[in-house]
C-alpha cells in the first residue's frame, strides 16, 4: 500500500480493506476508476475519471484490477 502525504498533511491511497484508515483521521472516499466487462466478458479498466487512459481487454478482472492500481500508483499518487 502506497500513501503519499502532501504539504498541507492530506493522505491518499488507493482504499484497500487492509488498513483502517479511520484510525488517521477523517476518511473521504473517491472513486477513482471503473473496472466493468464489455458484451464479451472481458474486462476493461478505464481511469477517465482520474485523467487516465482505458486498459484492456483482459480476460480476467483481476488483471484489469492490477492494470488500475499500476496505473494511478504512478499517475495518481
Amino acid at each position: 500500500m502506497i500513501i503519499s502525504i502532501d504539504r498541507q498533511g492530506v493522505l491518499r491511497t488507493i482504499y484497500s480493506e487492509g488498513l483502517d484508515l479511520s484510525q488517521l483521521g477523517k476518511v473521504v472516499i473517491k472513486r477513482a476508476s471503473h473496472v466493468e466487462p464489455d458484451t464479451f466478458g472481458l474486462w476493461w479498466a478505464d481511469l477517465a475519471l482520474s485523467g487516465g487512459p482505458n486498459f484492456g481487454p483482459f480476460v480476467r478482472r483481476s488483471e484489469a484490477i492490477a492494470a488500475e492500481v499500476a496505473w494511478l500508483e504512478n499517475h495518481s499518487l
